[in-house]
């Protein structure tokens, strides 16, 4: 067995999953599977590390409609940076928490798109109501407003561990030992 293997198979046994790097199709998928086939052996609480800068909102939405389908409570631990759609996970999350030198980054994913004016901009539709259940989302987790979070996401607001307990994005932060 790999060194990576057993390093899953470990994680797996406790209950772990990681999300890092850019949170794509192939990630969520992953993540997904793993959430779904923990949940499925029994009931005690699931931890995801998560250290994704970026992602896709579709995959974000992945991640999301898995966590609103566990019987287990979903914790995250945000380590490293986490920015874009990846912070969905953090809301969809029943307990949210960092390590001390976290970079949180409010930010819009940027999307290609190509095709026929048409479908360019049905898909752009698409995006933008994506994003505004992201926002929603945001907003009922933190207690702010949405148009506040819209803001802040189109200005690329980066927040550090404090700045994000203050703003409800994260439940507590982690001590040192």
């Amino acid at each position: 067995m790999s060194l990576e293997g057993w390093l899953q198979e470990q994680l797996f046994a406790r209950r772990i999953v990681l999300v890092t790097g850019r949170l794509d199709d192939a990630a969520a998928a992953k993540a997904a599977a793993a959430l779904l086939a923990l949940d499925a052996g029994e009931d005690r609480p699931i931890e995801v590390h998560l250290d994704s800068p970026d992602g896709s909102l579709e995959a974000a939405f992945v991640l999301i409609d898995t966590a609103d389908t566990l019987r287990s409570t979903l914790r995250v631990l945000c380590r490293g940076q986490v920015g874009g759609p990846a912070i969905a996970l953090v809301a969809a999350a029943d307990h949210r928490v960092a390590a001390p030198h976290t970079r949180f980054r409010l930010s819009q994913t940027t999307t290609q798109l190509t095709g026929s004016p048409e479908e360019i901009r049905a898909r752009s539709r698409q995006q933008q109501e994506l994003l505004w259940k992201l926002y929603g989302r945001l907003a009922r987790r933190t207690g702010r407003p949405a148009e506040e979070i819209a803001e802040d996401i189109r200005r690329g607001r980066y927040l550090d561990a404090r700045e994000a307990l203050d703003y409800g994005l994260i439940d507590e932060i982690t001590v040192a030992k």
